[in-house]
């Protein structure tokens, strides 16, 4: 039998010892992720019957199922290089959001279509270089501004997973020009001792106008 390392022993452990970790194995949830959507939308409201939403880093598909209840009867477009389970009206883009073929396969599915929601739950593969992963992290958090700046209608919301760190203020100085508020918020279901918070951003303001 093969020896699990010390590190996985110190994951499962801490499943074990993770209440939502628990609550979404008894509710058969497929992760944990789904008590910080459930949360967030409880407290902001961002969600509702008929909207259009892309969800950015949506594998493994704990946040997909979520949205396929409160989303339903609209457009709900998942995107991720891994698999992401998801019913049969979801709109699966399976590539690195950023390159140019997932890209244009988001384009296609919008179909001359605007959203009302964007959403990221992207996290960079940690290498346990700290400035080097808050670095990738913020990248991510570009590449999700990027999709609300290209595809959100004005009135639109923003949500991105962020890590607190080098960068964050900058970056949320620049989606406070485009949108009305934004909030950071650390939902409960977020580990205590992780630096992970959310950017909720409401109405969107529309693209800024370039100079001649």
């Amino acid at each position: 039998m093969t020896k699990r390392s010390k590190s996985s022993h110190r994951w499962l452990e801490r499943q074990r010892r993770d209440p939502y970790a628990r609550r979404a194995q008894q509710e058969g949830q497929i992760s944990r992720a789904h008590f910080k959507l459930e949360q967030l939308d409880d407290r902001f409201h961002f969600l509702r019957k008929g909207m259009r939403v892309l969800e950015l880093g949506a594998a493994p598909g704990g946040w997909t199922r979520f949205l396929e209840d409160r989303v339903a009867g609209g457009l709900l477009i998942a995107c991720d290089s891994r698999p992401v389970a998801a019913g049969g009206e979801t709109i699966v883009i399976a590539g690195e959001f950023g390159e140019d073929a997932t890209d244009a396969a988001i384009q296609a599915a919008l179909a001359g279509r605007w959203l009302d929601l964007v959403l990221s739950d992207m996290a960079p593969n940690i290498s346990g270089v700290r400035a080097q992963d808050q670095a990738q992290s913020m990248y991510l958090a570009d590449l999700a501004l990027d999709a609300a700046v290209r595809w959100l209608q004005p009135g639109g919301d923003l949500v991105v997973k962020l890590f607190q760190g080098e960068g964050v203020d900058a970056w949320v100085a620049g989606v406070r020009e485009r949108f009305v508020k934004i909030y950071l918020v650390k939902p409960k279901a977020s580990r205590a001792d992780s630096r992970e918070v959310y950017a909720v951003a409401r109405s969107y303001l529309g693209a800024v106008p370039t100079a001649d």
